[in-house]
């Protein structure tokens, strides 16, 4: 780049000294077609976290119990990336019935900064066929931690549910899922209607359903626990199970 700047300088000088006048042809003397191609295949590739708030941001999640490792996603071409874990908290034991707030998801972004979001779900679809997809849950007993619990009443919280309120879809791709339910009713051992999906043409790239906003991050996911059900003074855990189907979604 330096020596064709200077010699431009050079020409242009000399061209006033001697008074030169120089004419440029732009005249086409001939044309060739070439082209340029790529070829996309499906990724197997496992996609990590983003910000739930910021979709174009890598994030590492924390599980509610830091000593526990976040499980990585599933590999593609069709993968969930990451689901959130909840913490209801510790609680007294009452015969009240009672509504519980899970706690904001926490994660670290690129510089290291912790931060809260809504608790979220995050699924990749890099088929690159646009054959939509569902995305559905199933909830198991709250069940007693403790071991010597075991056949006692209380072993498991009667009559408990979870609801993923404030629904919404997040997304950095042109064509996101497209299917989300604003609230989702989880009864244990009963698999859930799609919670977030994509009809045929759509859901390409990653989509995030995200519980809440960052407003109602801490009261988007709520555990509701019958006052009559008999609570022992335990841990109490239940699993949450999370489907992908690549049926799409209607």
């Amino acid at each position: 780049m330096k020596k064709i700047t200077l010699y431009t300088t050079a020409l242009l000088a000399t061209m006033i000294a001697t008074g030169v006048a120089t004419t440029v042809s732009a005249d086409e003397v001939a044309s060739y077609g070439a082209y340029g191609s790529i070829k996309y295949t499906p990724s197997a590739s496992v996609t990590d976290p983003i910000d739930p708030l910021n979709p174009t941001q890598p994030v590492i999640p924390e599980n509610p119990d830091p000593t526990i490792p976040v499980v990585p996603g599933t590999p593609g071409p069709l993968s969930i990336d990451f689901a959130s874990s909840f913490d209801f908290g510790t609680q007294e034991i009452t015969s009240v019935d009672k509504v519980y707030n899970a706690a904001a998801q926490k994660y670290k972004d690129a510089a290291g900064n912790v931060k809260t979001g809504p608790n979220y779900v995050q699924v990749t679809d890099n088929r690159g066929s646009l054959a939509g997809w569902g995305l559905t849950v199933k909830v198991s007993d709250f069940a007693s931690t403790d071991a010597a619990t075991a056949g006692k009443a209380g072993e498991i919280l009667e009559g408990a549910k979870v609801y993923l309120t404030n629904a919404s879809i997040v997304s950095a791709s042109k064509t996101p899922a497209d299917k989300v339910k604003a609230i989702t009713t989880l009864d244990p051992n009963v698999q859930s209607d799609v919670v977030m999906g994509a009809t045929d043409g759509n859901g390409a790239g990653t989509s995030l359903v995200d519980f809440g906003s960052d407003t109602t991050k801490d009261s988007s996911v709520k555990l509701e626990v019958p006052g009559a059900s008999t609570k022992l003074a335990s841990d109490y855990k239940a699993t949450m199970t999370w489907s992908l189907s690549d049926t799409p979604a209607n």
